[in-house]
C-alpha cells in the first residue's frame, strides 16, 4: 500500500535533483548548496531502502513513520534555507554592486557609461 506513494516520491525527488545539480554557479557557491544535496541524496536512499523491504517500517530498518516525517522534514528544511541564504547573497550583490558605482566620482561615473556605451556598439 505505501509502496506506489514512495516510487512517486522517489521519482519526483529524482527530477528535483536534476534541478539542483543543474543549478548554477553562484549556487554551488554557498555552503548550504552542498548540505542540501547531501540530505536530498541522503532521503532518496532511505525511500530506495524502504522500497527494498516488503515492509518499509519494520525493525530490520527501525525507521519509524515518525521518523521518515522527521527527515522529510529535515530536508525541506535545508532546501529552504538554502533558497534563503541565495536571495540575501543576491541582496548582498546588488549592495556591493549600488555602492561601488554610488562611491564613485561624477566624472568617474560618465567615462564608465561612455565605455558601456562602447562596448554595446
Amino acid at each position: 500500500m505505501v509502496a506506489p506513494l514512495l516510487m512517486d516520491m522517489l521519482t519526483v525527488l529524482r527530477a528535483h535533483r536534476q534541478l539542483v545539480v543543474n543549478l548554477g554557479l553562484a549556487w554551488r557557491g554557498l555552503y548550504e548548496y552542498a548540505a542540501y544535496l547531501q540530505a536530498l541524496n541522503n532521503f532518496r536512499v532511505l525511500i530506495g531502502q524502504w522500497l527494498l523491504k516488503s515492509d518499509p517500517w519494520d525493525d530490520l530498518l527501525a525507521v519509524t513513520a515518525e521518523e521518515f516525517e522527521l527527515v522529510a522534514w529535515r530536508t525541506l528544511g535545508d532546501g529552504m534555507l538554502l533558497v534563503d541564504m541565495y536571495e540575501q547573497w543576491l541582496d548582498r550583490e546588488e549592495d556591493a554592486e549600488g555602492s561601488a558605482l554610488a562611491s564613485l566620482e561624477e566624472p568617474q561615473v560618465a567615462r564608465a557609461l561612455q565605455w558601456w556605451q562602447k562596448l554595446r556598439l
